[in-house]
């Protein structure tokens, strides 16, 4: 068994060397022999898909960058401590963020002088942003992350990619992705 890690390991090796040498179909090749090891993990970590997803992309971002490659001596060890660390990040960083919007924490008066206008207005309002709620519900954390910079604060993408420190793809993927989901779901 040792050996055929250590085979497996090599050849990886000889194919990160390849793609840091010009051989794009190296990476892919590289890709698709780690990607359901790292799925697999994955789920033994959590049940949420979509995020095993991402985080296994970001994971493979960190090898595309040709000019900064990082030092990596058996790859499925690396591939599987980095999943294992992003997803950890991933899981502190939803511990410490909140769904609830600013609007629910402090307290909006009246619009208008008429109360059944106030209220109707505020109905209208809660019934609105449950419908947003429900269907952002189905989306990862980074996913809801991008659609409200993208749509909500009206950020471009490159600015949504420094502040999420990604590249610009990986932002239109997140988008994509996204908009796919919640097109399914709202039907």
């Amino acid at each position: 068994m040792k050996n055929t890690f250590t085979t497996k390991d090599n050849q990886a090796s000889q194919l990160l060397h390849a793609y840091q040498n010009g051989d794009d179909h190296a990476f892919s090749l590289l890709y698709k022999m780690y990607i359901q090891m790292m799925l697999n993990y994955g789920r033994c970590l959590t049940s949420n898909l979509e995020l095993i997803k991402d985080c296994c992309h970001d994971v493979f971002m960190k090898l595309l960058d040709r000019n900064n490659p990082p030092h990596i001596t058996r790859m499925s060890s690396f591939l599987i401590i980095s999943l294992r660390n992003k997803l950890i990040d991933e899981f502190r960083r939803n511990t410490f963020t909140t769904e609830i919007s600013i609007d629910e924490i402090r307290y909006l008066g009246g619009i208008g002088n008429n109360v059944e206008e106030s209220y109707l207005h505020r109905e209208a309002k809660h019934t609105e942003e449950a419908k947003v709620s429900y269907l952002m519900a189905y989306l990862t954390p980074r996913q809801r992350q991008v659609f409200d910079l993208y749509y909500l604060q009206e950020r471009k993408y490159d600015e949504i990619c420094r502040i999420m420190n990604m590249n610009y793809h990986s932002v239109r993927n997140l988008v994509h992705r996204g908009m796919t989901k919640l097109r399914s779901e709202a039907v």
